[in-house]
């Protein structure tokens, strides 16, 4: 599977190919990302969320990944992600969300693409774009947070 989010080609974005482990997707990233883990609550219960990402070009793009053990409780998992990401944002008006498609993405729940308009953790205006989709067990959210997309 491989996703692409392109803002723009820039000097300042050193494009690689990376992979989360023990998953099969494969996604551009636009400098050396850092790799973390942590332990947050999602579907009910305590998961454990490994996370890709990096600062490049005044942006923040991060992949990250958690495997739910059943791929049952992917679509209200997805669900509550896209929830506490916006309102982590503060997000104001209503996000633009689109149908997206993934080679490799399950069908069900079907991916989605998110972009809305809020504050970051400094109270400063920023842009967010993140995708959402599962495969198998597995959920996913791709994104990327800007002053400006």
């Amino acid at each position: 599977m491989a996703m692409v989010m392109l803002p723009a080609c820039s000097p300042a974005l050193n494009w690689r190919e990376v992979r989360p482990e023990g998953t099969r997707l494969a996604l551009l990233l636009p400098c050396k990302p850092d790799k973390a883990q942590k332990t947050v609550p999602l579907g009910g219960q305590a998961t454990q969320l490994s996370m890709l990402g990096c600062d490049a070009g005044g942006a923040t793009f991060a992949v990250a990944v958690a495997d739910l053990g059943d791929a049952a409780k992917a679509a209200p998992v997805l669900a509550q992600w896209q929830s506490l990401t916006l309102a982590n944002m503060k997000a104001g008006a209503a996000p633009q969300v689109s149908p997206l498609k993934l080679p490799g993405a399950a069908a069900l729940p079907p991916a989605s693409l998110v972009k809305a308009e809020g504050q970051g953790p400094d109270g400063k205006p920023v842009s967010g774009q993140a995708a959402y989709f599962a495969q198998g067990s597995q959920v996913f959210q791709v994104v990327m947070y800007s002053p400006r997309i």
